[in-house]
Formats: C-alpha cells, sequence, structure tokens
C-alpha cells in the first residue's frame, strides 16, 4: 500500500505547471523587494539586523550589494520557470531565499517561511521534465510521469500549514472578534473600500471565515464533490487577503497549489494541450526509497512539532513569542509598546539612556519594544558596542507592552542586566516577566 501511495506513476501535468507558476513568483518577489523599497529599509538602511539567534554569521552584503543578491534571486526564479540549469536553479534560490529570511526578523512572515520550505521540497521534484529549456538541451531527460509522491509532498505540507494556522486562531481574543475588529481598524484609511471594511459582516468574515476556510479547505479540496466550490472559495478568500492585506505572492502561489487537487489530465488539457497524457498507473520502486521515506518523516515530524512546542514552554505565547516563529500563527495578534534601554559602566557606575535613533530604524523601533528576543540580541549588540570603545557594561530595560488592546504592562524585569542574561532556546526565559493573559 505504501509502494502504490509513494511510487505509483501519475501523470506530471501539474508539476510541470507549478514550476512554471513557482518560478514565475520567486521572480516577481524577488524583484518586487527592490522596487518596492523592501530590501532598502529591511536590509540596506539598519545599521545592523536581528537574525534569528545563532545565526550571526549570515549578514547582508555592505552598501548597496542586496540589490543585486535580490536581481540574482530573481535571475534564478526566471531559469526555474522555464526550466534551465534547473536543479542548480532551484539550489541557489532556496540558498539564497532562505539565508535572508533567516537574516532579519524585522520583516518576518510565515509566507516568506512556506516559501523557504517549497523551495527546499522543489530541490527535490522532477520538475524540469517537461516543458523546460533542459529537455530541449537533453531530449533523453524528457518524461511525462512522476511518481505520486511528488504530489502528496505538497497536499501534506499545505494540510500541516493551514490546520495548524486554524486550530492557532482558536484562542478568546480571536473568537470574540477583537483581532479581527482591530485588523479591519487597520484598514480603515484604504481608498474606496477603507469604510467598508468596517461592517461587522467583514469582522465576521475574517474571524470566523478565516477559521472555516483554514480548517477545511484541504479536506474540501481532495473530496471531488466539494473540490470546485473550495476552488472558488479560494479565489475569493485569496484575492481579498491579497488586496487588504497585502500578503505578496503567498495569494497566488496559494491558488497554484489547487493544481495538485484537479485531475491531472484536465491539468494537461488546459495548459499542455500538446502533451501526451499518462494513464498507466505503473508502481516503479526506485533505488531512493529507503532515503526517501527517511528524510520525509523526519520532516514531517519537524513540521508537526514545530507548531507546538510553545505548548510545553512557560506562559502565553503571545506575549513572551518564545515558540512563535516558525508556527503558522498568522495575523493573531496586535502588539505595542514602547522600551527604554539604560547603560551602567561597571568602572565608573556612569548611567547613560540608548537613543535608539542612533540603532535601529523606524521599523525596528516599531518591534523593540513587544519581542523579548529582539530585547536581548540589541543588548547584545549593545555590550559589543560599548566594549569596542574600551567599555563593560551592564544593561536594564523598561518595556511595557500591550497585547490586543489590553493596558500596558512591563515585559521585562527591569533588574535583570540583559547585556549578560541568557537566552534559552527550548524553555522559558525568566527575565521575561509573567503575563497574566490567561487569568
Amino acid at each position: 500500500m505504501l509502494n502504490r501511495f509513494l511510487f505509483k506513476q501519475i501523470d506530471n501535468s501539474a508539476l510541470i505547471v507549478f514550476r512554471i507558476i513557482f518560478g514565475l513568483l520567486c521572480f516577481l518577489e524577488s524583484v518586487g523587494a527592490i522596487f518596492t523599497g523592501w530590501v532598502k529599509y529591511t536590509l540596506i538602511d539598519p545599521k545592523f539586523t536581528f537574525n534569528f539567534i545563532g545565526l550571526g554569521f549570515l549578514q547582508p552584503l555592505p552598501g548597496n550589494w542586496m540589490y543585486a543578491y535580490y536581481f540574482i534571486m530573481g535571475v534564478f526564479g526566471l531559469l526555474i520557470m522555464v526550466g534551465y540549469k534547473y536543479r542548480l536553479s532551484i539550489i541557489a534560490f532556496t540558498l539564497m531565499w532562505t539565508s535572508t529570511y533567516l537574516m532579519q526578523k524585522a520583516s518576518y512572515n510565515n509566507h516568506y517561511y512556506l516559501l523557504c520550505l517549497l523551495s527546499i521540497i522543489m530541490c527535490c521534484l522532477p520538475a524540469n521534465k517537461y516543458a523546460s529549456i533542459d529537455v530541449k538541451l537533453k531530449p533523453s531527460i524528457k518524461q511525462i510521469s512522476m511518481p505520486s509522491w511528488c504530489k502528496w509532498v505538497f497536499v501534506i505540507q499545505l494540510f500541516i500549514m493551514y490546520t495548524y494556522a486554524a486550530i492557532a486562531k482558536l484562542y478568546t481574543d480571536w473568537l470574540d472578534l477583537t483581532v479581527p475588529a482591530q485588523l479591519m481598524r487597520g484598514k480603515m484609511d484604504y481608498p474606496i473600500i477603507g469604510s467598508l471594511l468596517q461592517h461587522q459582516f467583514f469582522t465576521y468574515l475574517v474571524g470566523y471565515g478565516g477559521i472555516l476556510y483554514d480548517g477545511l479547505i484541504i479536506p474540501f479540496l481532495l473530496y471531488k464533490p466539494t473540490r470546485k466550490f473550495a476552488f472558488w472559495g479560494s479565489i475569493f478568500f485569496h484575492l481579498f487577503n491579497s488586496i487588504v492585506f497585502g500578503v505578496g505572492i503567498f495569494p497566488y502561489l496559494a491558488l497554484a497549489f489547487s493544481l495538485f487537487f484537479f485531475d491531472s489530465e484536465t491539468i494537461k488539457n488546459i495548459f499542455l494541450k500538446r502533451k501526451q497524457y499518462y494513464n498507466q498507473a505503473e508502481i516503479k520502486i526506485l533505488n531512493y526509497k529507503p532515503y526517501l521515506v527517511t528524510l520525509a518523516t523526519i520532516y514531517f515530524v519537524i513540521q508537526i512539532l514545530l507548531p507546538i512546542r510553545h505548548h510545553f514552554i512557560e506562559d502565553n505565547v503571545l506575549w513572551t513569542e518564545e515558540g512563535h516563529r516558525l508556527s503558522w500563527r498568522m495575523m493573531l495578534r496586535s502588539k505595542s509598546g514602547y522600551a527604554n534601554f539604560k547603560v551602567v559602566d561597571k568602572d565608573t557606575k556612569k548611567t547613560t539612556i540608548v537613543n535608539l535613533n542612533n540603532y535601529l530604524s523606524k521599523k525596528q523601533k516599531r518591534m523593540i519594544a513587544t519581542k523579548p528576543d529582539v530585547i536581548w540580541q540589541f543588548a547584545q549588540h549593545l555590550k559589543q558596542d560599548y566594549k569596542s570603545k574600551g567599555q563593560d557594561i551592564e544593561v536594564y530595560v523598561t518595556a511595557k507592552t500591550s497585547v490586543n488592546g489590553r493596558p500596558f504592562k512591563t515585559l521585562i524585569n527591569p533588574k535583570v542586566d540583559m547585556a549578560n542574561a541568557r537566552w534559552e532556546v527550548f524553555k522559558h526565559n525568566n527575565w521575561i516577566l509573567p503575563s497574566q493573559l490567561d487569568k
């Protein structure tokens, strides 16, 4: 049964078309980051970046070289799309995209994380075996079929993502529509549709429609009687998200996944009319089966465990942020705050209040008071900066944070020297004060 599930040969039209769309979207995301100014205000303007802790070696290129970096990524996206040197192109794009994702947290986005995962998956797929320059240059690699695992790897990944996204919304501030209402109020200034979005209908649509969509979309796409209904619902849902929330290429990437749920002959007839349709359903057990099963098991176990790790860490993740990233917790909360950093010279006992404008960009200052890991990283940066000037310092932080419109509360213990505090990766950091959000 496992052999049939993984290694039955199926028509590869969906994968070929998906590769073309995926490559195009990678190109648009890369060059779009240049022309919208994202590269400038996220990677060039900041004096330093808040990378994922432990990956400090990943730093933006100096000067304006990040423009070239993103341009090259865009070129690799086009090469993926046309299927030229596919394996090299997708591996290069994956390494470059994942590096930029891990080197900064000011623009953290679950969709960027998804693109990392999809790129890794695409590295392993025979996506250039038809309608590619690689085939034109080497006709012997041409294929019209693929193992069925090439389809199911996407389906399982999407099921994990959407299921956790739905479960994460099942908490008080979402269910009582506090957060959806705040999201809609943030769109009040939108031209034409801003006032319309304030209607209670859209609050309910975002709140309960989001839960239902995330929880049901994959089962509804898999079940043939509901497939078309789910597809048209997906078009509305993702276009709404694209217009209202401006989430980049994700809505169009999510719609492209529909290719793997529809009959492959239909996909072929719409997009690849000259292609021969494969319907022999042979089972071909290849030598890589043990490696595939082992790696896939490890990968999906990690994907299942990462989003639940915050349940094993003390306090509420909405407050501590511990276990928030890589967990499909999408647009779940609204946080605001302010922070003051006090530097004390250990030798002279002289106290200095840090002017954040000397260190941080506007976007970095907006997140400095709401994310404990960022506060800790900035304290470490201050320690190194003063050390370079021959000073040994302590850093004390006064940070006030509000979660979902609640009163501001003290986030960090102001008596703890953050310059010498430890960062705990797998457990709660005790210098984060209790939230009392669950009371």
